[in-house]
């Protein structure tokens, strides 16, 4: 996320700042409203190398006891294909993405997940991929 003497974009491509959008929820003072906007959140701390966030957002039977990033991976463009359910009135829901990147010495590319996710204690979390 280059700064260039202005804020951030968030990584999630909102077209918010980051510091409104997935900022909050990776710092732990707010909560995903929504299986999508947690989704985002996820590819967001993807982006920036949060891998705390992303364990701290992982359901408890499903969360890997390590999980390390690849730091050379760069996260580039996130497109939401399809949300069923998974809204403030929900306790499921799945997120159909696309998340492009680039690898080192790589072609760009992409991967593709329908991702399911639930409440647990109240709170949205990543389960499993579908």
């Amino acid at each position: 996320m280059a700064d260039n003497g202005a804020r951030p974009r968030c990584p999630c491509g909102s077209g918010e700042i980051y510091d409104r959008c997935c900022g909050p929820l990776h710092s732990g003072e707010a909560r995903a409203g929504t299986a999508e906007q947690l989704m985002r959140s996820r590819y967001s701390a993807f982006a920036t190398g949060d891998a705390a966030y992303l364990r701290r957002s992982w359901h408890s039977s499903t969360r890997p006891k390590r999980l390390e990033l690849d730091e050379d991976t760069r996260w580039i463009r996130l497109e939401i294909l399809e949300t069923r359910d998974g809204s403030p009135f929900h306790t499921s829901g799945t997120v159909r993405f696309r998340a492009h990147y680039v690898a080192p010495g790589a072609a760009p590319d992409f991967m593709e997940e329908n991702s399911a996710f639930a409440r647990e204690d109240g709170a949205w979390v990543y389960v499993s991929a579908l």
